[in-house]
């Protein structure tokens, strides 16, 4: 656990945050700097920077989690949904794995406000990105 994470700090109750939930790998806590409120974050207790880190055995744990806390948001916070993101690397403000879990609201204003979105030029282009995906996800395994 690196002692300059802000998230590891805030782990292991170094450094204060507004937590929603807690269980022995993982923390769920509010934004600072909310979307809208009840914007919150969920981290693994253990440093890890980015999905891709994170240990195949927890990913099913710390999504379980992800899932709850959206459901939470329905009823707790009168939500009509939420929007679950995970950055990794660029645009992650905090070199720790976290998952973005908003409440959402129909005209709430975040529609396509992330990325604009595109077509691929050809068919060709696409099957091309395909393969070059799928030939990388089966080394993988």
């Amino acid at each position: 656990m690196p002692a300059e994470c802000l998230f590891c700090q805030i782990a292991a109750q170094r450094r204060a945050a507004a937590v929603v939930f807690e269980d022995d790998h993982s923390l769920v806590f509010l934004d600072h700097r909310p979307l809208f409120p009840g914007h919150c974050l969920l981290i693994p207790k253990t440093h890890v920077e980015t999905l891709a880190d994170l240990p195949l055995a927890q990913v099913g744990p710390l999504f379980t989690v992800a899932q709850r806390v959206a459901r939470a948001m329905e009823d707790g916070l009168a939500a009509e949904g939420s929007f679950v993101a995970v950055n990794n690397r660029v645009s992650q403000s905090v070199a720790h794995l976290h998952i973005h879990v908003v409440p959402r609201r129909k005209k709430d204003g975040l529609k396509g406000f992330f990325w604009p979105r595109g077509r691929y030029a050809t068919e060709l282009e696409m099957e091309t990105v395909r393969a070059k995906l799928e030939d990388a996800v089966a080394g993988l395994s």
